[in-house]
């Protein structure tokens, strides 16, 4: 194994961050859903404000395992592996903000 350019090393750590925010973002937004929006049913409430929170959790975990994956690929020298958990959390948040709407509606 041999240390890849550090350039390379440090957007990739860049990328990690960026997850990290993003999952940061994403139990804060459960948080105010859980406190801040009133609907007239508890139901809807939780419906509303416990995905983000474990998708936030779920993100910080993902951002983790790719950011090592990508180093040890970077320092074996081999090709970076496939990012298919992009598919993924796009289509959760697309299934989500569907959720919200259709509990939006029928609060």
């Amino acid at each position: 194994m041999s240390d890849p350019d550090p350039r390379f090393s440090m957007a990739n750590e860049r990328t990690y961050l960026a997850w990290i925010r993003t999952s940061l973002a994403l139990v804060a937004v459960g948080l105010v859903a859980a406190k801040a929006i009133e609907f007239q049913h508890d139901v809807l409430r939780l419906v509303v404000a416990i995905p983000p929170i474990v998708g936030g959790a779920a993100l910080a975990l993902e951002g983790r395992l790719r950011w090592r994956a990508y180093e040890r690929a970077m320092r074996a020298g081999d090709p970076l592996p496939a990012g298919r958990s992009i598919g993924v959390v796009s289509g959760l948040v697309a299934a989500y903000a569907v959720v919200v709407l259709v509990a939006a509606v029928l609060d």
